[in-house]
């Protein structure tokens, strides 16, 4: 679940749109020297300010914080007016480039991997870490005895046939002594615990949504995170991204997005019950899964900011740690520069 969306092709449309911005980084930051349309978004004093805020996929915990600041006045309380959407089919990434919502959910690994090393860039910056380690790995079936990378061989996995997603599949798989051409590659445009019981033998999963929906519904399984494999790949997934010319010509707008956004998730952390419940009462239709709501959220209550202080921080030696190995292992088309595609500048301090 979850990266299907993000992972679709951006449009020529959109790197269209983005053709007329330029990149530039220093210090962990990204900027344009063009406004685009969202920078436009300041109404008169006294009114809220309309802030367009996508999502990576259907409404699920990684949001939570989102949601709570939504419904407890948080972003109101900061002068904001935010409208929460499901991703367009061009991902998430794509809109947010062209300049048409402010935020949205991304990932370092899959999305702005892409969009920093297209030919036309797409003018993003990861803001926020939602949360602070890589939490996704592979899922089997227990009784298949897949504990370890090497054990996918002879083994089919579900895949979204990417660049980057089979790169590091193949890269486990053949340093743990196993061989990644034996590995029976299965399409899938959405991998759960429903693939590993019908249409494939592993699968790629965020252990917090689906590794948490196995339990529930009592699937015995194996699960392996790739940090413990590699800690090359604690890379930031998902993160909160915002347009660049949003971030320079409204840098305080953003800063108060983000610390409501803070206040958010830490209310998720110290009180998840309640928290799962504002989520179930701002998406309705997942009252059906309220049982896997309340569990996921009490395990992500310790992840969204885990041992760093500072909700949302990201940690440069990491993020730069994990692009260097997509460009040494020829993944991404050209280097991304150290410290360039996020910014800790607008996180409350």
């Amino acid at each position: 679940m979850k990266k299907n969306t993000v992972i679709q092709s951006i449009t020529g449309a959109v790197l269209a749109a983005a053709m007329a911005v330029s990149m530039t980084a220093c210090g962990g930051t990204s900027a344009v020297s063009n406004a685009s349309s969202v920078g436009n978004s300041k109404v008169s004093s006294g009114k809220l300010e309309k802030i367009k805020f996508v999502l990576d996929y259907t409404p699920n915990t990684d949001h939570t914080g989102i949601y709570v600041a939504q419904a407890l006045g948080y972003f109101k309380d900061a002068g904001l007016d935010v409208e929460i959407e499901q991703p367009p089919d061009s991902g998430t990434a794509a809109l947010v480039g062209s300049g048409n919502a402010q935020f949205g959910v991304g990932f370092q690994d899959t999305d702005m991997a892409s969009a920093l090393t297209s030919s036309t860039p797409l003018p993003i910056t990861a803001v926020a870490a939602i949360i602070q380690h890589n939490t996704s790995g592979i899922v089997s079936v227990k009784s298949k005895n897949i504990t370890r990378p090497k054990d996918m061989t002879n083994h089919s996995y579900a895949t979204w046939d990417t660049p980057v997603e089979k790169g590091m599949i193949k890269y486990i798989v053949n340093k743990d002594g196993g061989n990644y051409s034996k590995v029976k590659m299965v399409p899938s445009g959405d991998n759960s615990v429903v693939q590993i019981q019908t249409n494939a033998d592993t699968a790629w999963i965020y252990y917090g949504w689906d590794g948490i929906a196995a339990k529930v519904q009592g699937v015995p399984i194996n699960f392996f995170k790739f940090k413990d494999i590699d800690p090359v790949f604690d890379c930031y997934t998902p993160v909160i991204i915002a347009n660049n010319a949003f971030l320079k010509k409204e840098p305080e707008t953003a800063k108060k997005f983000l610390l409501a956004c803070k206040k958010g998730y830490e209310y998720a952390i110290a009180k998840p019950d309640d928290a799962a419940k504002i989520l179930i009462q701002q998406v309705p239709d997942l009252k059906s899964s309220e049982k896997l709501i309340t569990k996921s959220q009490e395990w992500l209550k310790n992840q969204y900011k885990a041992e760093v202080n500072q909700w949302g921080y990201i940690n440069p030696s990491r993020w730069n740690a994990f692009y260097k190995w997509l460009y040494e292992h020829k993944l991404i088309s050209k280097e991304i520069p150290a410290n360039f595609g996020f910014s800790n500048a607008y996180l409350a301090k």
